[in-house]
């Protein structure tokens, strides 16, 4: 280098990297906005506790909302489902606590330990999907896809 020239400062940005194809792994939670859509969604998961004054309600809430609400708003159609699997999965619970009551008396132990977490799991999911996040219930069996 002749000594009349001084090197540049810094050296010049790399050029831009091409868009990558999204991975096939799990995606992260997305946020939804409109107000109405996470209302609905957020009336799925208090639908469920319809169940202690009409028998069955807890299945019927959700179900309801999710088949009319949900080719309207994608997070009610997902939260719909969500909060459908989940009051199945807690019904089959307390199908299975019943007999277990007269059998071995844990029964009643059980029952009590499934309403807390279908409500604590409830409340949680409620004010999720008031935030727009798709929430999932832990322990929840899939059966509507």
């Amino acid at each position: 280098m002749e000594p009349d020239q001084t090197p540049p400062p810094f050296a010049p940005p790399p050029p831009p990297m091409p868009p990558s194809a999204p991975s096939p792994g799990p995606q992260p939670l997305k946020v939804h906005g409109p107000k109405d859509e996470r209302m609905w969604a957020m009336f799925c998961h208090l639908s469920t506790l319809s169940g202690l004054v009409i028998p069955f309600g807890s299945v019927l809430g959700p179900l309801l909302i999710w088949l009319i609400k949900r080719e309207e708003y994608g997070l009610v159609h997902d939260q719909g489902r969500e909060a459908l699997n989940f009051q199945l999965t807690m019904l089959i619970g307390y199908l299975i606590s019943i007999p277990l009551i007269f059998v071995c008396g844990i029964g009643i132990a059980l029952i009590v330990v499934l309403s807390i977490l279908d409500l604590v799991f409830v409340i949680i999911a409620t004010i999720k999907a008031n935030e727009g996040v798709c929430y999932r219930y832990p322990m929840c069996i899939r059966f509507v896809r």
